[in-house]
């Protein structure tokens, strides 16, 4: 058996390939990479989401890790993954893990490794604990697998308040009086992950939705996409809100509404912050974004004179950029952000409440920024089909785009791009075709200046 990380961790299918024996190969491989890290002595910390069985699979990574000596922080319960990898970095732990699937189907559960810089773990990272787990898995770990009581009461595990630690680091580092101050009325769609119980103890009055424990995210995939927030968008259609905010299954992700029941792409959610920070806040630095996102950036930058970094896709690439260099914001087209002044990661719960902060300091409606952004910067429109396949049909589609396209639903290639899968681009917008490094699908991407061309794009694409 082969177990690979992708973009984002390891990720495999509950009692099929992810099961606790396979857990316990992979934490054992992944204590014994930090047992040589300088802050080993800290230990390393240990978050999970709400999937099915993840508080079960982060006690036996736990039980594994303190088999080999070292110490675990283990979260008291559900946490964000940027809870996780703020605590790692407050309390200088070698490093980190979060069982979660991120945005996956409920069927899945993962395997993320964070480092001490409160991140993803670099890349060369990934290799060597894949490199240390390799001829593990020929064979049974051979650690002692003592009782959860036994290593508490050694000092070995240690179970941690990792959600306090987080938001009394939000509490510090956004304006939270400013919002309450401005009335702003904010729905938050939890999607029954790892945002639960977070909000209420930032803003009180902020009504929430899906907020409740629920392992098959009421059969909904928990990603904040669109086609996810129905509920969310009839809420604010149906009442006097303002702001509609969603985070994905473990908390990195964010999605948006606005007053009108709007969908708020991540794009946009991008090039709303970048000109909050450039604009008011007199923020500087570079910018980095992945392969997938939109040309506004590229056009904000040049207007602003900043330096931009285009990475493939996984924010693990963002993040280093992050730790290496002053990055003002990096993130992706998934929704994952990162910002200065936090932490090298993803933060949903952190984005979206900075969006209500905009509103606030800018006096603005949430629609009439994001029309600021299209008169400003013209006319861009978003859209990404998934189409799940197999392995073997995976391979056939992308060699059949290898080959390359002088025309693409009737537009012109003007140039092509390959730094993550194929990426043509016409007059006034672009195609992207790559496949998904962490569930067996391709992902086609499009943008343009009107909705019916992105729609004209992706028809073509999918049908070769």
């Amino acid at each position: 058996m082969t177990i690979k990380f992708g973009t984002d961790g390891w990720r495999g299918v509950i009692a099929d390939d992810f099961t606790f024996e396979n857990l316990g190969k992979v934490a054992l491989a992944t204590a014994k990479y930090f047992q040589n890290h300088a802050n080993a002595g800290n230990g390393i910390v240990i978050g999970y989401d709400s999937r099915f069985l993840s508080k079960e699979f982060a006690e036996r990574s736990a039980q594994v890790v303190a088999g080999v000596g070292l110490k675990v922080l283990l979260a008291d319960s559900i946490v964000p993954t940027p809870g996780v990898s703020l605590a790692i970095k407050q309390l200088k732990a070698a490093g980190g893990v979060v069982i979660t699937a991120s945005h996956n189907p409920s069927k899945y559960n993962g395997f993320k490794i964070k480092g001490s810089y409160g991140g993803p773990a670099h890349p060369e990272m990934v290799s060597r604990v894949e490199e240390i787990l390799r001829p593990l898995l020929g064979k049974s770990p051979a650690v002692e697998l003592q009782p959860m009581a036994v290593l508490e009461e050694k000092g070995l595990v240690e179970r941690v308040d990792l959600r306090k630690l987080y938001v009394d680091d939000l509490k510090q580092k956004l304006d939270l009086g400013l919002i309450k101050k401005a009335g702003i009325k904010i729905v938050y769609d939890v999607m029954h992950g790892a945002g639960m119980n977070i909000m209420e103890r930032l803003l009180p009055d902020v009504r929430q939705i899906r907020n409740s424990y629920n392992p098959s995210f009421g059969q909904s995939n928990p990603e904040p996409l669109e086609q996810n927030l129905q509920e969310l968008i009839e809420t604010i259609r149906s009442a006097d809100y303002d702001l509609g905010i969603a985070t994905d299954g473990d908390a990195d992700r964010i999605g948006a509404v606005d007053e009108k029941g709007s969908f708020v792409d991540s794009h946009r959610i991008f090039a709303l912050l970048l000109k909050y920070f450039v604009e008011v806040k007199k923020w500087s630095g570079e910018v980095a974004k992945s392969f997938t996102v939109t040309e506004m950036v590229n056009k904000q930058c040049e207007k602003y004179a900043l330096k931009l970094h285009v990475t493939p896709v996984g924010f693990k690439h963002i993040c280093r950029l992050m730790t290496e260099r002053d990055i003002l914001i990096g993130g992706e087209e998934s929704g994952g952000l990162g910002v200065k002044g936090h932490i090298p990661e993803r933060d949903g719960i952190y984005l979206g409440l900075l969006l209500a902060e905009i509103m606030a300091v800018r006096k603005k409606r949430m629609s009439e920024l994001v029309q600021e952004l299209m008169d400003e910067l013209g006319e861009h429109h978003f859209q990404r089909v998934d189409r799940h396949i197999t392995p073997e049909q995976k391979d056939e589609t992308m060699s059949r785009f290898k080959k390359g396209l002088s025309s693409i639903g009737g537009y012109k290639v003007v140039r092509v791009e390959t730094i993550d899968g194929f990426k043509y681009f016409i007059d006034k917008g672009w195609l992207l075709v790559r496949p998904s490094g962490t569930e067996p699908l391709v992902r086609f991407y499009a943008e343009a200046d009107t909705p019916s061309k992105v729609k004209q794009l992706l028809a073509a694409a999918t049908e070769i």
